[in-house]
């Protein structure tokens, strides 16, 4: 179910692109109409992270003539494991200008368009414009069913793909006649429920496997050739290396892109999402918290406070601060190793876990118990520059 784009002056390839990409033409199923094809398209990648750097690096050196990228923030060391178009150099430096000179590197005669922002619902329908293509790579909920009701309202296929451990997922949704990301999920999960790459983990290879099925398909749709993921969802197991696919199809009740659409222009998306407020680095759900710095001066006056530690075992290897061990899930069957008349400092990796395990504590009696904000990573920064942060 080949689908096609709407049509531009096909360019002219000048021969030092057609030497360059010589094993297309050759391709009867590619061949000099559709590397102008190639040429002529303009493809937005949303992220230029884990999906968005396999996705760029190979749209580029695929002839793409113009690459969008949208991003807004700056390269990391925690990047490097899995972001392969930004370099241990480019660690400080803006995420847009680390891509964009790879993308010069390698291929000098695509045009790269960036967009230093958060894509949202004010910008993304002007963004979206001038765009044949969006290529979603982003890691949270918000920015999905952004993305997707923007593809819906502008007609704009929505290449997607998802990732977390050793699992991915791929579709194409927003095509003519297709269904589209809420046909698949109406609702996002609850907050909290699934856990984001930075609290579960990726493989780091992973994303250039799901980013490369998303680059794959949105060249088939440039092409109208081949059969894209439009009404398949292909699921990826990695661990097993397993390939399924689920056949979708269009909810006609669909709020978005059903008959009777009751969702028809871009609406607050954290707040769909249930993440009002939960930007904030700081530690959520109102209990009670004390700073890694009034923690350390307590300690330091050998003060007798109980460190609880609800990370994961493999966690408590990679660094630690002599707490106690019992992981969040543990918790309400181990509660009873525990002495409601201590005090107590819960914490984990940056504060979002162990604010659940104080407010669970709370209600079974423990009215001592406290969340260090900012959890290990708040210890490393500013007490002990010597605890690995993962």
């Amino acid at each position: 179910m080949a689908t096609t784009l709407a049509p531009h002056e096909p360019p002219v390839l000048t021969n030092e692109e057609v030497l360059r990409y010589s094993r297309h033409l050759i391709m009867p199923e590619v061949g000099m109409e559709g590397q102008q094809k190639l040429k002529a398209a303009r493809v937005l990648c949303i992220g230029t992270g884990g999906l968005g750097s396999p996705l760029a690096l190979y749209l580029a050196a695929a002839g793409v003539g113009t690459l969008g990228l949208v991003d807004f923030d700056v390269v990391d060391f925690t990047n490097l494991q899995r972001q392969i178009i930004h370099f241990t150099s480019d660690v400080g430096r803006s995420k847009l200008e680390s891509a964009k000179e790879k993308i010069a590197a390698i291929n000098p005669f695509v045009a790269v368009k960036t967009f230093n922002t958060r894509l949202s619902s004010e910008n993304a329908l002007g963004i979206f414009a001038d765009f044949d293509i969006i290529v979603d790579g982003t890691d949270n909920f918000p920015t999905r069913f952004l993305v997707n009701d923007a593809c819906v309202f502008t007609g704009k296929p929505n290449v997607y793909g998802s990732i977390f451990r050793f699992e991915g997922q791929a579709s194409v949704f927003a095509a003519k006649d297709g269904p589209c990301y809420r046909c698949l999920y109406p609702e996002p999960p609850p907050p909290g429920l699934v856990p984001s790459c930075a609290e579960g983990g990726v493989l780091g290879i992973l994303p250039g496997l799901v980013g490369l099925i998303q680059a794959t398909e949105a060249i088939k749709l440039i092409l109208g050739t081949g059969e894209p993921l439009i009404g398949r969802l292909l699921l990826v197991d990695a661990l097993g290396m397993k390939f399924r696919e689920l056949k979708l199809r269009k909810n006609p009740d669909c709020v978005v892109c059903g008959n009777h659409p009751t969702v028809t222009k871009l609406i607050d998306y954290d707040e769909f999402c249930g993440l009002r407020g939960q930007e904030k680095p700081v530690s959520n759900g109102g209990v009670p918290e004390i700073s890694v710095e009034e923690l350390k001066r307590r300690l330091d006056a050998k003060e007798d406070i109980y460190i609880l530690d609800v990370r994961e075992p493999h966690e408590y290897k990679i660094c630690n601060i002599n707490g106690h061990l019992i992981p969040l899930g543990d918790l309400p069957k181990r509660v009873q190793e525990l002495d409601p008349s201590k005090e107590m400092v819960v914490h984990c990796r940056s504060g979002a876990r162990s604010a659940k395990a104080v407010g669970f504590l709370q209600q079974a009696g423990f009215t001592k118990a406290k969340n260090l904000a900012g959890g290990i990573l708040a210890w490393a920064d500013r007490i002990d520059p010597n605890v690995p942060k993962y």
